[in-house]
């Protein structure tokens, strides 16, 4: 049987998503293997896991989602409680549900979609500081917003990725962007099909120096066109990003926060 979970997780303890032997060596592992270790509890066998979309070092989840096979007969409260269980603090799983053998939590989702807030005062965070960024430049979420509506649309992200980034190009359908401010917070949500390695991030930086006025706001819409990832704006740090999630069809009846709306 193929099972589907929702999966929310604290990254700031975690190297990332990804399974990697050396970084579960040296004692700071993956959010990947602690699920695997959990799930092959409650199976009684090895478990392998696919995700929608891998996150790096430092960076939460509201709701990853993820799927895999098992031969063990268990509800799906069973897998959800009994892996929560055997889960360190900083995870848990959601929800779960049995999906048809086709399914595939990477290759299934239309969509991913991220949140990165900003805290932008005068004086660092001591509360929440490992769920914000922090900038204390006044920033003008008008402006920011306003140049991002430039990266709409599927587009030549070079100017946007990292240089480790192990993607076969850079084009992607970035379908909703927006920025606005609530209090003391300014938060960016992104909406695309894909995203490359650090793409959320290095938007946010180069919206960063528009929002500070340091740069114009056709800036981001050139830095796009020029595919120059050296002339773009620093990468943003990992703290305030939250993968919201990915999104699919509903045939697949999946919770409607993963559920494209009709």
């Amino acid at each position: 049987m193929r099972y589907a979970i929702g999966v929310e997780y604290d990254g700031h303890e975690f190297h990332g998503w990804q399974r990697l032997g050396s970084a579960e060596e040296t004692g700071k592992g993956s959010v990947q293997a602690a699920l695997e270790r959990a799930l092959s509890r409650i199976a009684a066998h090895p478990v392998s896991t696919t995700c929608a979309g891998r996150t790096d070092a430092g960076v939460h989840a509201r709701c990853q989602v993820v799927h895999f096979d098992t031969e063990a007969v268990r509800t799906p409260r069973a897998w959800m409680l009994g892996t929560t269980t055997h889960l360190p603090p900083s995870v848990c799983v959601r929800w779960c549900k049995e999906v048809p053998d086709d399914f595939n939590a990477r290759f299934s989702a239309r969509a991913r979609h991220y949140r990165y807030r900003i805290l932008n005062r005068p004086v660092r965070p001591a509360l929440h500081r490992q769920y914000l960024s922090w900038e204390l430049r006044a920033l003008d979420a008008g402006a920011m917003h306003r140049a991002a509506q430039a990266l709409l649309g599927e587009q030549d992200f070079s100017a946007f990725r990292t240089v480790q980034c192990q993607a076969p190009h850079a084009r992607r359908d970035l379908q909703r962007i927006s920025v606005v401010r609530e209090g003391d917070e300014v938060i960016v949500e992104v909406q695309a099909n894909a995203f490359l390695h650090h793409m959320v991030r290095n938007i946010v930086g180069s919206l960063l120096e528009v929002g500070a006025g340091v740069r114009p706001e056709a800036w981001v819409a050139e830095l796009l066109a020029g595919r120059d990832r050296s002339l773009a704006g620093p990468t943003a740090p990992a703290a305030g990003l939250v993968f919201l999630g990915p999104l699919y069809p509903p045939q697949w009846q999946l919770p409607a926060e993963v559920t494209l709306a009709p």
